[in-house]
């Protein structure tokens, strides 16, 4: 091996396989479900604390961690390093994710969501704010003790990097490249920025996803009204026992074709209008425009999805619901969850503990802000949960900590990460003004 090749390193996990990994995922989701069907003993006490849609992200995460499988890795082949990509999470976000959503909208009560009231508005309001707030006072804080690791300059400056993460942390990956466009943060340090974000978001969810488990007592000290939420989990289960019946294969065929033929069109669909509206207006085809994920063909996939799955809802569609169509939703969310799982390398903190820290501080200011906000308005956790969901993870996560209540509510998850991609620029450039403000204040600018 000549000393090029040797500056190359080999990253491949055991398996690489993406059909193995799928397997492993499976059979991981399997145990998950067999072990968490048991009525008494040790495992009836496990999961009333670990919620089985937490052990679904977790599971997979030590996985990844341990280099068992991988979302991504290198190889060297004929001296050069090459790149490998599983496609898993692809498959699962822009077909699973969609088809889920669209099985578990169709029993939806629109009335009742709507009766939800302000509250789930003004969490998510408060979500952003806190995203807003939180990251010039977390590079204060972060830089008051470690002056070195907020160190940069120029195009090197870490609030310029930081200022992809509030585009990402309030709206989603088109907000984030509309920031890097804008502030042109070092490319070469900006894989440093995107660990952040997967690692403290995803770390924000699984902790989200622990309180499900613990909601009623959560409600309980919020001293929340919850009587909107329950009384329409109540219709929709109401309704799913009221058109309940023994399914035939024909109707698991019809079923799952028109789910997946609607996601086929959904995709067709949002090509077309992303090609179209980013080709015939350039402000939306400039990545640094806060209309910029109106060009995102994933934006309008899960919009055009949502949307026919609520028209579903107003059909005779909607009595598939008697054969478990929303129960089939949930299987495809927890593939999802396993698959967003894969993504979270857990030793990586260890490499990189100034900026994960700046990114603890900053989720920590933006949860202490909606518990606080929760509290004064007596806001139930739902809306705490899915307000936060729906600025930090978007329409990939959101609905999935929506369904982790009833999956009768993964819509609510949806119609608010929508609203996240409408304000995620403009919001996080007003998060990345006040970041340029402190470091000019702190003389690292």
């Amino acid at each position: 091996m000549d000393k090029s090749t040797q500056a190359l390193i080999d990253t491949s996990p055991i398996f690489t396989n993406d059909i193995i990994v799928f397997g492993l995922l499976m059979g991981l989701l399997a145990l998950i479900f067999y072990t968490s069907s048991f009525k008494s003993g040790f495992f009836e006490k496990f999961y009333k604390i670990v919620p089985a849609l937490l052990l679904a992200y977790v599971l997979p995460a030590v996985l990844s961690s341990t280099h068992i499988i991988a979302t991504e890795w290198k190889t060297i082949e004929d001296g050069l390093q090459v790149v490998h990509k599983s496609n898993l999470y692809t498959i699962a976000s822009r077909v699973l994710l969609p088809a889920s959503l669209i099985l578990m909208t169709l029993s939806i009560d629109l009335k009742g969501v709507f009766k939800l009231g302000p509250k789930a508005l003004i969490m998510f309001i408060t979500g952003t704010l806190g995203i807003v707030i939180g990251g010039p006072i977390a590079l204060l804080i972060v830089g008051s003790i470690s002056p070195e690791t907020v160190a940069g300059t120029g195009f090197d400056a870490l609030w310029r990097g930081l200022s992809t993460l509030a585009g990402s942390w309030i709206g989603g990956g088109a907000n984030q490249s509309a920031m890097l466009e804008i502030y042109q943060y070092n490319p070469q340090k900006y894989g440093a920025t995107v660990l952040v974000d997967i690692f403290v978001a995803n770390l924000w969810m699984a902790l989200l996803l622990i309180g499900i488990g613990r909601k009623v007592k959560i409600d309980r000290w919020l001293k929340a009204d919850t009587s909107a939420i329950d009384e329409l989990k109540a219709k929709v289960i109401h309704f799913a026992k009221k058109v309940e019946r023994i399914p035939t294969l024909t109707d698991y065929v019809v079923l799952l074709g028109i789910t997946f033929f609607v996601v086929a069109m959904s995709y067709w669909g949002g090509t077309h209008i992303s090609t179209y509206l980013t080709t015939h207006f350039t402000y939306i085809a400039e990545k640094s425009s806060f209309l910029s994920f109106l060009g995102s063909q994933f934006f309008w996939l899960i919009s055009l999805s949502t949307t026919v799955g609520i028209i579903f809802s107003y059909t005779k569609i909607k009595n598939y619901e008697g054969i478990g169509a929303s129960k089939i939703g949930s299987l495809f969310i927890y593939i999802l969850v396993a698959t967003i799982g894969m993504k979270m390398d857990l030793i990586e903190i260890i490499k990189n503990p100034g900026l994960i820290f700046i990114g603890v501080v900053w989720m920590t200011i933006h949860a202490l802000l909606l518990i606080l906000v929760a509290k004064l308005i007596r806001a139930p956790y739902f809306f705490l949960a899915v307000g936060s969901q729906a600025n930090v993870g978007g329409a990939a996560s959101a609905p999935i900590v929506a369904a982790g209540f009833h999956p009768s509510l993964a819509s609510v998850g949806v119609m608010l990460a929508v609203v996240g991609y409408v304000v995620g620029t403009i919001a996080a450039i007003s998060t990345a003004v006040l970041m340029k403000l402190v470091s000019q204040y702190m003389g690292i600018i």
